[in-house]
């Protein structure tokens, strides 16, 4: 039993992830609400698949559209243990991102220590960008990109200027990946977004 009660102690991941929700961003902006990494990834999940489906649908693709999602949902789970760095921090020249990266490693193990050593290969691979999936992250990259965009919608609606900017240099990322199934978002879906319940309805 003794022996049990140490292995259970040891298998921590689940229980971390759960912290997800304590984690807020855009840490160095004034927020009418605040935003968590939990509620961001479900977002980046939902619009990553989103781009799949279309990729398939829209431009004959054969994209996996739910690795992108599962992608998606724990793209920014190391952020548990590092926490939400503001995007002008963390790329402010190479050594910041360079060291960045190597703390988001560091994070990534340290999560993958609570699994169980033969689940562990089964989430490696998701926990941070890999080169074998090169092709799938740049599509999580654009729903990320996509996701902040909606928050600065959504904090300029409520009266928050603090946001302008950001959506500027966002839609200018966005622009810039030229990705026919961000243009096809971002036409087709991107509009509902700065409407009320009732004009939606």
């Amino acid at each position: 039993m003794a022996d049990g009660n140490i292995y259970m102690k040891n298998n921590h991941f689940y229980a971390m992830l759960s912290r997800m929700k304590f984690i807020n961003r855009w840490g160095l902006m004034r927020n009418t609400k605040n935003e968590n990494i939990c509620e961001h990834s479900l977002e980046v999940a939902f619009i990553a698949h989103a781009l799949g489906i279309i990729n398939n649908q829209e431009f004959n693709g054969n994209i996996n559209a739910e690795r992108l999602a599962i992608l998606g949902m724990y793209h920014d789970v190391t952020e548990i243990v590092t926490g939400d760095m503001p995007t002008p921090v963390k790329y402010y020249n190479p050594i910041i991102r360079n060291a960045y990266k190597e703390v988001e490693n560091v994070a990534k193990d340290a999560l993958l220590s609570g699994l169980p050593e033969k689940m562990r290969k089964e989430y490696d691979s998701v926990l941070m960008e890999s080169a074998a999936e090169e092709d799938l992250w740049k599509y999580v990259k654009a729903a990320d990109k996509i996701s902040a965009l909606v928050k600065c919608i959504e904090e300029k609606r409520m009266g928050n200027t603090d946001f302008e900017k950001a959506e500027i240099s966002i839609l200018k990322v966005i622009e810039n990946m030229d990705m026919p199934e961000v243009k096809y978002f971002m036409e087709n879906f991107i509009p509902a977004y700065k409407l009320t319940l009732d004009e939606s309805n």
